[in-house]
C-alpha cells in the first residue's frame, strides 16, 4: 500500500515540476524516505537523479515555447554546479551521523538534514506568499550580473549539495526577485539549472554509493510522464496565481517535514 502511494507521488512530483518549475526535491526527499524507506542521506542522491532527468525534459519543453534564458541559466549553473560537486565530495562526508545531543534525545545528521531543509523552505515560501513581483526587465535579462550569480549560485549550489534539493523553490525566487524574470520564464530556466546542477551532482555519488536502479528508473519514468501534464495544465494558469500557489505548496510542506521529524507522526 505504502509503495503504491510512492508510485503516484512519482507522478506527483513531475506534476509540480512541471507546473511551477520547482518543489521536485520538495516532494521527493519525503517521498524516498516515508513511503519507500530509503535512508535520508541516501535520498538526497536519488533526488539528484530523479529531479535532474524530469527537469531535463522540461526544460527541453520550455526551450521550445522561448522560455528558457540560457546565458543567465548556464552562468548561474557553473557557479552551483561547482558548489553541488565540492560540497557532495569535500563537505557531506565529514559531517558525522550524531551531532549533539538535546538531554537524551540524539540530533542526527538525517534528522537535522531534514530539518533543515523544511526550515529553508519555509523561508523561501513565505518569499513567494508575501513578496510583490517586481516588473519583467528584458533587459536585465539579456546581460549577466556576476555578484547576483555568484552569491545566489554559490547559496543554492550549497544546499543542493547538502540536501538533494534541486533548488526550484530557491532558484524561482532568485530569478523573478534578483534578475526580474516573468514567472513563466523563472520557471523554464530553473528547470535547466536544476538538471544541470542535479545529473551533475549525481555523478559524484555513482562511485561511492549502492544505488537501486530499479526503484532509481521507476520513480523517474512516472515523474517524467508527470512533468508533461504539469506543464499542459501550467498553460492554462496566470503567472501570479502560480507563484503564489507554488508559495503555499512549498510552506505546507515544510511545516510537515518539521512536525513529521520532531513528533514522530
Amino acid at each position: 500500500m505504502i509503495t503504491a502511494a510512492g508510485y503516484i507521488a512519482a507522478i506527483l512530483i513531475g506534476i509540480s515540476l512541471g507546473l511551477i518549475g520547482g518543489g521536485g526535491s520538495i516532494l521527493t526527499i519525503p517521498v524516498l524516505v516515508y513511503l519507500f524507506g530509503v535512508q535520508p542521506l541516501l535520498a538526497t542522491g536519488y533526488s539528484l537523479f530523479i529531479v535532474g532527468s524530469t527537469s531535463l525534459v522540461g526544460a527541453i519543453k520550455h526551450y521550445r515555447k522561448g522560455n528558457v534564458n540560457i546565458k543567465t541559466a548556464l552562468a548561474f549553473s557553473i557557479v552551483s554546479t561547482i558548489t553541488v560537486l565540492a560540497t557532495r565530495k569535500f563537505l557531506l562526508h565529514i559531517i558525522p551521523d550524531q551531532l549533539f545531543n538535546m538531554g537524551n534525545y540524539v540530533v542526527t545528521k538525517s534528522l537535522m538534514t531534514m530539518i533543515l531543509f523544511a526550515v529553508v523552505m519555509i523561508i523561501a515560501a513565505t518569499k513567494m506568499i508575501m513578496g510583490e513581483q517586481p516588473a519583467d526587465c528584458p533587459e536585465c535579462a539579456t546581460k549577466l550580473q556576476p555578484g547576483k550569480i555568484i552569491y545566489s549560485g554559490t547559496g543554492i549550489g550549497l544546499l543542493t549539495g547538502l540536501l538533494g534539493a534541486g533548488g526550484g523553490f530557491l532558484i524561482i525566487p532568485a530569478l523573478i526577485f534578483l534578475f526580474r524574470l516573468s514567472v513563466k520564464q523563472a520557471i523554464g530556466t530553473s528547470l535547466l539549472i536544476i538538471a544541470i546542477n542535479n545529473l551533475l551532482g549525481f555523478t559524484g555519488d555513482i562511485f561511492h554509493t549502492q544505488v537501486n536502479w530499479a526503484l532509481l528508473l521507476s520513480v523517474t519514468a512516472l515523474a517524467i510522464a508527470g512533468i508533461f501534464i504539469g506543464a499542459k495544465v501550467g498553460e492554462q494558469v496566470k503567472g501570479e496565481k502560480l507563484k503564489k500557489g507554488f508559495g503555499w505548496f512549498v510552506l505546507v510542506m515544510g511545516i510537515y517535514i518539521i512536525i513529521r521529524e520532531t513528533t514522530g507522526l
